[in-house]
């Protein structure tokens, strides 16, 4: 049998919210938290159980915690599954600026090694803070690069929103081959000289293979 009181009989301090303003977020356990962003539960189903069977989900396979997943927890509607789908990701964003640094090509490499056994040529970008501390990786488009298609506007668009102060270009090369096309060159003096007008320094351009990565910058290119 559960000992879980209901929500309305805890003392006015052991409540979730309120023992978070008496004694710190730090002071709570992961369903607690949970309650606090959940704010309230259903009918039936205070906001305590349904946190504790939220929690049970996410101690079990938090990787691949997904907004339909959650849904199926009866109870939890899709506001509210948003809300902490939204609140895992925007927290994962906020961990990865703070931790992963990029100081070399290999970093990138590393960083976005997946992308690198592609079947299809992949071009992404990562926007880094001014202590080389990453922001974002996105995936600008997948396809053949050439001019026509690599926008200045669509490569520096995100940079700007992330108040980057550099970012670092890279696609892979399904053929296994690592020497900069003449299309490559192109594309990252376009970017260049792009960079310099909106004031966001472009570091490198890594191209990613199989075997290994291509630097511009540490070939002397940028």
């Amino acid at each position: 049998m559960s000992c879980l009181k209901p929500l309305k009989e805890l003392h006015k301090d052991d409540k979730p919210r309120e023992k978070l303003v008496k004694k710190g977020v730090a002071a709570l356990k992961n369903d607690e938290l949970l309650a606090v962003l959940l704010g309230s539960g259903i009918q039936g189903k205070d906001v305590r159980k349904l946190s504790k069977e939220i929690i049970v989900l996410m101690d079990s396979d938090f990787e691949c915690l997904t907004l339909d997943t959650l849904c199926n927890i009866h109870g939890l509607g899709l506001a509210k599954a948003s809300q902490i789908i939204a609140s895992i990701e925007l927290s994962k964003r906020y961990l990865i600026r703070t931790n992963k640094r990029i100081t070399s090509a290999q970093d990138v490499y590393d960083e976005l090694k997946a992308f690198s056994t592609k079947n299809q040529e992949h071009f992404l970008s990562i926007t880094l803070d001014g202590a080389s501390h990453i922001i974002n990786v996105r995936t600008v488009f997948i396809g053949t690069l050439n001019q026509s298609i690599v926008h200045p506007r669509e490569v520096f668009a995100d940079a700007i929103a992330d108040r980057a102060a550099g970012i670092i270009i890279a696609h892979n090369h399904p053929s296994g081959t690592l020497e900069a096309s003449r299309a490559d060159i192109q594309i990252t003096e376009r970017l260049k000289e792009v960079s310099k007008l909106v004031g966001i320094e472009l570091l490198d351009h890594v191209i990613l293979a199989k075997e290994g990565y291509y630097s511009f910058s540490d070939e002397g290119l940028l």
